[in-house]
């Protein structure tokens, strides 16, 4: 049945405090996340109850709802405008510095998904086109289209970076501007003359975070009269110069080292890495700290035109798939619950198939237990895959990120080809699947948790 957006964005807002104790609101691909002023007025086993609410993930001071891919959208519209009324009270929580940083940065980055999805996709169309020989008159247009954004991305860095650090946007994103303009390729840092680009994303947020902190310091300083002139010159020539002399050069080098230390890792402990990634990629996913491996991904997109950590982290929903398989076949014969999971099964299925992990992880194998252990193998198999033929030297890449599963084929690029790239990563679907489905199978003790969970397994 179809979720109404208004109706469950009504009843998730008074279980999280009413809109006085929500001080932000944003989405990503599957959760709807508030900061709230005080966390502890979240009705936590209400909000679980909700229909369309598949999860809920509470992490330093932010409550995360997961409503599913398409909903999550209809209803942070529909709770935007019901907040809208009441101005927020307080700040969000910063409980531990980590979280708050990682918290942040998923802020700056995940508005840009869409963007990176849609430019990916078309990139990987045109190189078809290309590589086919067909339409030479529009694959020039099309290579324009999906190359505009990741040209620019840094202006959209820094606009989001000062937006979220609590800057003026727009000084975020004229002074991140400066990391892409051709013009600085006049001029010599350290010895060296620098290249337009360089430092890429992580210069674009370095640079725009220099400007918040120049932006704050003039505030309040300055007369009030000559605010508005002083402010925004002062923050754009401080900050400019400084991302010049000292950012662009220092980000280009943890730039160079993230992709030398990527192809590093894979190259040399491939099977081993993928082993550990895919294992420990759900677990992450569960917290909703996966967002923090945004930048990297992002960085070596820009870098290297793929990121090779997608594919191999994307093992791991695919082990999900196996294990919900096998908890869907050992409770063929079970009811009333194993009926009522089966049918939680079939319909999160699709969503699981194409990357979307967040339904079967809340709605099947956490509340069970052992599945998502045995799930977390199928995607450390998957991953040791993917990571033994990077050993090899194939490897196997994704030009943009936010999805996984299915909906990755289209995205992929390598090394050695298309034709390569797309064996390896269903080669390593495939293993992910057969892990997961047979590990739970085994071992999973599906039906002894649902005697567990007060119902009776059918002999």
């Amino acid at each position: 049945m179809p979720i109404d957006a208004s109706t469950t964005a009504s009843a998730i807002l008074p279980l999280v405090g009413g809109p006085a104790n929500v001080t932000s609101v944003t989405h990503c691909m599957t959760r709807l996340r508030l900061a709230l002023a005080d966390p502890g007025r979240v009705d936590d086993a209400a909000l679980r109850a909700l229909p369309g609410v598949l999860g809920l993930v509470r992490s330093d001071g932010t409550c995360q709802v997961v409503l599913g891919p398409g909903v999550v959208t209809r209803v942070t519209a529909e709770f935007e405008r019901l907040v809208a009324t009441a101005p927020p009270v307080g700040a969000p929580a910063r409980g531990v510095p980590l979280k708050a940083v990682l918290r942040r940065l998923a802020g700056v980055f995940v508005p840009l998904i869409p963007a990176l999805i849609g430019c990916g996709i078309l990139a990987g169309l045109n190189g078809l086109l290309v590589n086919a020989g067909l339409l030479p008159g529009l694959t020039p247009a099309l290579a324009a289209v999906a190359a505009a954004f990741m040209a620019l991305i840094a202006v959209f860095v820094g606009y989001n970076t000062a937006k979220e650090f609590g800057g003026t946007p727009v000084l975020g994103g004229a002074v991140a501007a400066i990391v892409v303009y051709p013009g600085v390729a006049k001029v010599t840092a350290f010895g060296v003359t620098l290249s337009p680009g360089q430092g890429g994303v992580l210069g674009a947020l370095g640079a725009a975070l220099l400007a918040t902190w120049v932006e704050k310091t003039c505030r309040g300083r300055v007369p009030d009269a000559l605010d508005v002139l002083l402010t925004p010159a002062v923050t754009v020539l401080v900050a400019g110069l400084g991302t010049l002399y000292g950012i662009m050069w220092a980000a280009g080098a943890v730039s160079s080292a993230i992709g030398a230390a990527a192809n590093w890792l894979l190259a040399t402990t491939g099977a081993f890495a993928g082993l550990v990634l895919g294992g420990l990629f759900l677990p992450l996913v569960m917290l909703g700290l996966h967002q923090a491996l945004i930048p990297i991904h992002t960085t070596l997109i820009d870098q290297q035109g793929y990121t090779v950590l997608l594919p191999v982290l994307a093992m791991a929903g695919a082990g999900q798939v196996g294990a919900a398989v096998a908890v869907y076949v050992r409770l063929r014969h079970d009811a009333p619950l194993g009926a009522s999971l089966r049918t939680t099964i079939r319909s999160a299925l699709p969503a699981g198939l194409l990357g979307v992990g967040e339904p079967l992880i809340y709605g099947v194998s956490l509340p069970l237990g052992r599945p998502f252990l045995t799930a977390c193998a199928g995607g450390a198999a998957g991953g040791a895959f993917v990571g033994f033929f990077a050993m090899l030297g194939d490897r196997v890449g994704a030009t943009a990120i936010g999805p996984s599963g299915w909906a990755l084929f289209p995205l992929l690029s390598g090394n050695r080809g298309l034709a390569t790239t797309t064996a390896i990563y269903a080669g390593g679907l495939a293993t992910s699947y057969a892990i997961g489905f047979a590990a739970t199978y085994a071992f999973g003790g599906v039906r002894e948790a649902v005697a567990a969970r007060g119902v009776p397994a059918a002999g």
